[in-house]
């Protein structure tokens, strides 16, 4: 028993260490300054975390203007995220996807309104089952003007609805892109049960709700 107690000791020790570091390197993300994605070949980059990234890469690419939803990590302290990794909530990272969008055709301010139209804008730490800090929502913002706008919905709506916004709101620093098997995962695997029993229904819930003149007749 006495050789047990120094080794308890010493384990909580470094797991104190391990949980201060974390919490360092997750506000130096959080306060770093942003990274501000060119526009390429006429298209822009916007980034969201909402939940798993099977259900929201499929929302974002039934809005018109939009040519792609890459499904990937963002928001963490660690490099080169795994999915079995960001899974341990241990990283930082939590699902988001990269939004190629035509900004002549659809605003950002549009991403936006599409964002908290297609969530429980008050869960914390996930969507749905879909819980713990890998799932938790965030707005990316590229620049000053990005973040205001994302400001100024979120506190717009938190009045609406007389509740508190669980959306956090980051600076972008990178986006690592997901495993293969991640990505158009709703398209590839229609029948897959999570799909049918939890996609869809967000998808068709956001979809029934939003001004039609934004949304694709398919995706």
């Amino acid at each position: 028993m006495n050789r047990i107690l120094p080794v308890l000791a010493l384990a909580l020790l470094f797991s104190c260490q391990n949980t201060a570091q974390s919490k360092k390197e997750q506000e130096a993300v959080i306060n770093a300054i942003p990274i501000e994605v060119p526009i390429e070949n006429g298209k822009a980059k916007a980034y969201f975390a909402s939940g798993c990234f099977w259900c929201v890469e499929a929302i974002y690419e039934s809005v018109i203007g939009v040519e792609e939803s890459i499904s990937g990590y963002s928001g963490g302290y660690t490099k080169n995220p795994t999915y079995e990794a960001s899974n341990t909530g241990r990283t930082g990272h939590a699902e988001a996807v990269e939004i190629i969008y035509d900004p002549n055709v659809v605003s950002f301010e549009t991403l936006v309104d599409v964002y908290f139209a297609s969530q429980n804008v008050t869960q914390v730490n996930g969507q749905g089952n879909d819980r713990g800090s890998q799932y938790r929502s965030i707005l990316f913002y590229q620049n000053e003007a990005q973040k205001q706008i994302i400001l100024e919905k979120k506190a717009a709506l938190a009045k609406k609805i007389n509740a508190t916004i669980a959306a956090e709101v980051y600076p972008f620093q990178k986006f690592w892109v997901a495993e293969d098997y991640h990505q158009d995962y709703e398209k590839r695997n229609p029948n897959h049960p999570y799909i049918q029993n939890v996609s869809i229904p967000r998808l068709n819930r956001f979809k029934a709700n939003f001004p039609k003149q934004f949304l694709k007749e398919s995706h």
